[in-house]
């Protein structure tokens, strides 16, 4: 099935595994490339090639440091990633990421970010799917893991070396920024959500309203007088009934026909500009049933169609 507009989708892989204190996502990208990606996008007309995977230390070979864990590793890794995105966007391609842990998003957002500052003054709206806000602080985190704080800093909230990468903040205007799936929260970052005025839809939201619509209004907030939007989708924000291999499971998610109505609504509206994928574990997953969702789920979200 040939979709309606090929794209050039240049996938990008980071194992980032410095992030959080659970090991093992830092195999998510190769789990999905075996998961067979490749052919997936390609059956559907798209072009696509493999740019490798950024360079990402061990923590077996950094010591954590004061405040937050891995801060200098993880600001070099997001750098580089950054550079890479904002590059295969100049070439007028599609950046597609997958991690690895969901700090990468402060490098792929700030990538986005930055190449359409150079074209365009309307900005870049996002779509934010997660079990989590991420949207920690140091001085708000109870664990001082980077993962629980990249919304917040491409909100342009938290520290300083995170929230000025790329020498600009914020990367995403908090109103046109939509956040889906939340149902755990740390007590502090309630109070930073309500005040960030970010759009926010709880799995609360998905089952008074349905997914249906959460996505309409999500989709209108992210793409109110923006070039687009970037989705960045941790799959923790499933349900671990059919995934459960993520990094930090929370059960009550997001259930397989929503993902996929989610993902099918992102393709309908045409105007995704870039998407990660993250927190992948193959270690928790089973037979590499997560990976082979995750595949599922980018490919309806690239136009695969049931007719």
């Amino acid at each position: 099935m040939v979709t309606a507009s090929a794209r050039d989708v240049r996938f990008i892989g980071v194992p980032m595994d410095l992030g959080a204190d659970r090991r093992g996502v830092d195999m998510g990208p190769s789990a999905v490339r075996y998961a067979g990606l490749s052919a997936r996008l390609r059956a559907l007309g798209h072009a696509f090639s493999d740019a490798g995977d950024v360079p990402v230390p061990i923590p077996e070979v950094r010591v954590p440091g004061s405040g937050p864990k891995y801060l200098r590793e993880i600001h070099r890794a997001c750098q580089r990633l950054a550079f890479r995105v904002e590059r295969i966007l100049d070439e007028q391609a599609m950046p597609l990421v997958v991690g690895g842990d969901h700090s990468i998003a402060i490098g792929t957002i700030t990538g986005v970010a930055a190449h359409y500052r150079k074209l365009d003054s309307r900005g870049v709206g996002l779509i934010w799917v997660d079990a989590h806000a991420d949207m920690n602080t140091p001085q708000s985190s109870p664990s001082g893991n980077i993962h629980g704080m990249p919304l917040s800093s491409v909100l342009g909230i938290g520290a300083p070396e995170l929230v000025n990468l790329g020498g600009f903040a914020p990367k995403v205007n908090a109103a046109n920024a939509a956040l889906i799936g939340i149902r755990d929260l740390d007590d502090q970052e309630r109070e930073i959500v309500r005040r960030s005025g970010i759009r926010t839809f709880t799995m609360r939201d998905i089952d008074e309203l349905g997914m249906s619509r959460v996505m309409r209004e999500a989709i209108a907030v992210a793409t109110d007088g923006t070039v687009g939007f970037h989705l960045s989708f941790d799959l923790d924000g499933l349900d671990p009934e059919i995934a459960p291999g993520v990094g930090t499971p929370v059960r009550g998610g997001i259930g397989f026909r929503e993902a996929h109505l989610l993902m099918e609504m992102v393709a309908d509206s045409g105007r995704m500009v870039s998407m990660e994928a993250t927190e992948l574990n193959p270690i928790l997953d089973t037979k590499n049933k997560t990976a082979e969702l995750v595949v599922e789920l980018i490919a309806s979200a690239f136009g695969k169609r049931i007719l």
